[in-house]
């Protein structure tokens, strides 16, 4: 387990105690975490990121300012070297509607803030595991 590559996780959430959160809390589990708190740079990130340089997973909150998890989730397919990551979608939304929205958009799974770390933790690693099947599939 210890030569296991870290797994890289960006956090996008315009709340600034959840992203520091998941820096702490995620980091202390032995991910990477970079963490975007304005979409907009989240989304600047992912139109410029090279193969090399995405994550394995995306938190990505539903409701924020200027743009919404939603939609930041179909920017983010667009690009070929983020398509394939998985998203979680994190909200303090919990309602049919927006749960079948951010699945319908890219959300692999949903958790509602607020979130037990250790719960968030086992989806962030198994979809890192269902992220790296996929990148050794030719």
């Amino acid at each position: 387990m210890a030569d296991e590559p870290r797994i890289k996780v960006v956090a996008v959430d315009d709340d600034e105690t959840i992203l520091e959160i998941y820096e702490t809390g995620l980091a202390a589990a032995g991910c990477e975490v970079r963490s975007f708190s304005d979409p907009k740079k989240a989304r600047e990130f992912f139109a410029a990121a090279k193969p090399g340089e995405v994550p394995d997973v995306i938190l990505m909150d539903i409701m924020m300012p200027g743009v919404d998890g939603i939609s930041l989730m179909g920017d983010i397919r667009r690009h070929d070297a983020a398509a394939h990551i998985p998203i979680i979608a994190v909200s303090g939304l919990n309602d049919a509607a927006t749960l079948n929205d951010a699945l319908l958009f890219g959300a692999m799974d949903y958790m509602v803030k607020p979130f037990d770390l250790d719960t968030l933790t086992a989806k962030i690693r198994k979809a890192a595991e269902l992220a790296r099947k996929r990148a050794q599939k030719p």
